[in-house]
């Protein structure tokens, strides 16, 4: 077992560390204007992004669940806290990030990272084209009603992005960009917004403190709706991006310690005066782009962070924000699944609309968490639809004329209840009525109300009924929830 553990510990921590530093130091430089956007969308301070990024990043890499996954202050996060600031203040929601922490921690120790499981491949296509088009909007408006040179740089760092890595990969093509062009911006001397523009970065590190707020049952029903919010959305977007990282790198997560991974971020971050936040696909993004995999490029890109905006920040201050601007444009177009489009053809009806549907709610709502439940709930209902269509009943006649034998093939559950009880003829005079239902499987309370109802309607029309050929399941849920033996059987069913 210790073996086992430190042969982990090394691939997952020391199996990669010149790219994971190197990715890590891209990250960083690419954290601190989202950071700070985060913030003003947030309505705090900047410094409150900035720690909660660097304290995240760090935390995340040590008790996460997914190497090579950047977490941070982000937008989904954010836009959920605008309401709680205004209405009470930055303490609170220093209160509502560590609360959030907490109730991320219950969802982990309750295993709830397996709800994965249940999101389809047509929600997760739809959660990263809505992801990429949400990135490439958010930098519209670095890009509108600015000099013309603006363009001609962010040409230019597409340019070097691109390219270079046709030359060489020793280097991450982002990191190059970046440094290319704010040595291009200084020599000349050009007139464009910088990372300094975006707001005053910190000059100190962060220290303890506890949220300055009563501790008392007001204070708790103040943060818990947004807590709650917070807390829901900060995994979801978690889980959907440790499953995309999975798949870029050919790699499995622990879904659960990611859960808890995140929640003790967010609890230690509310008392470093850091907003809430969580994983990035963005970021997780440029980081696998720029060859990072193990937890060390995370940890490096917090600790970066903190390095650059403390000691190096009034060189990280003239950074062009047309830099960014072309690494986050690779990023929303490296993130957008292009193959979608032309699947739209190919592909059943129902997966394309639940693709669509999830882009269109996140779109419209700026909400990860409304677009992925949309998407959901559709792919429930249309599979229940698709299952419900692979159902028949046949029937055979005795020779005399007094039995008849229903055959019943496939699943019985709350949508084919009614079919069920449609392919019955209740009317017709017999002596004895099988159900047969060998290639059958009984799901639910609808399902065997389904059954209570025929049995008891044939019996009333004076047959005898048997129910034959039940596997072991069906047989275990019609034993436990079952009427028709009963004394009262149609009057308990029907007070139902």
């Amino acid at each position: 077992m210790t073996d086992d553990f430190a042969s982990r510990l090394k691939a997952e921590w020391f199996g990669n560390i010149r790219n994971d530093v190197l990715a890590g130091l891209v990250v960083a430089l690419a954290l601190i204007p989202e950071a700070i956007a985060f913030s003003i969308i947030a309505g705090v301070d900047p410094k409150v992004g900035l720690y909660a990024s660097f304290s995240i990043a760090v935390l995340v890499a040590i008790t996460g669940g997914r190497p090579g996954m950047i977490s941070a202050a982000t937008a989904a996060t954010a836009v959920l806290m605008v309401t709680l600031v205004k209405d009470h203040g930055l303490q609170y929601l220093l209160a509502a990030t560590v609360l959030a922490g907490v109730l991320q921690i219950g969802a982990g120790l309750a295993r709830l990272g397996y709800v994965m499981r249940f999101v389809s491949k047509s929600v997760m296509t739809g959660f990263v084209n809505a992801l990429a088009i949400l990135i490439f909007m958010a930098q519209l408006p670095e890009l509108t009603n600015v000099p013309w040179l603006t363009y001609v740089m962010v040409a230019g760092g597409l340019a070097i992005i691109y390219l270079l890595p046709r030359l060489t990969k020793a280097v991450p093509s982002p990191l190059v960009c970046i440094l290319v062009l704010t040595a291009i911006s200084l020599y000349f001397g050009l007139d464009l917004r910088t990372v300094g523009d975006m707001g005053e970065l910190p000059s100190s590190l962060p220290v303890f403190m506890l949220p300055d707020v009563p501790l008392n049952l007001e204070t708790f029903m103040i943060i818990l709706p947004y807590s709650a919010g917070v807390a829901v959305v900060g995994l979801l977007e978690s889980l959907m991006t440790a499953s995309i990282v999975d798949d870029l790198t050919d790699t499995r997560s622990d879904k659960n310690r990611e859960c808890i991974g995140q929640g003790v971020a967010n609890l230690a971050t509310g008392f470093i005066g850091g907003m809430a936040g969580c994983a990035m696909i963005g970021q997780s993004v440029i980081n696998v782009k720029s060859g990072g995999r193990g937890r060390l490029s995370c940890f490096c890109a917090g600790v970066f962070l903190l390095f650059l905006i403390v000691v190096l920040g009034d060189w990280v201050a003239i950074i062009p924000m047309a830099a960014l601007v072309a690494v986050m444009i690779m990023v929303s177009i490296g993130t957008f699944s292009w193959a979608s489009l032309a699947n739209l053809k190919s592909h059943p009806r129902s997966s394309s609309a639940v693709m669509l549907a999830t882009v269109f709610f996140v779109i419209a709502t700026h909400n990860l968490a409304i677009g992925v439940l949309v998407g959901v709930l559709l792919s429930g209902i249309f599979f229940a639809w698709k299952i419900s269509q692979i159902f028949r009943v046949t029937s055979t006649l005795s020779a005399d004329g007094t039995h008849r034998t229903y055959i019943v093939e496939g699943q019985v559950f709350f949508a084919s209840a009614d079919d069920f009880l449609a392919s019955f003829d209740f009317k017709e005079v017999l002596d004895k009525v099988t159900i047969d239902l060998s290639r059958a499987h009984i799901w639910d309370i609808s399902s065997v109300a389904a059954i209570d109802m025929a049995v008891l309607k044939f019996r009333r029309e004076g047959a005898k009924v048997d129910l034959i050929g039940m596997n072991e399941a069906s047989e275990t849920i019609v034993d436990k929830l079952a009427l028709h033996d009963k004394p009262g059987a149609l009057e308990r069913l029907m007070g139902h």
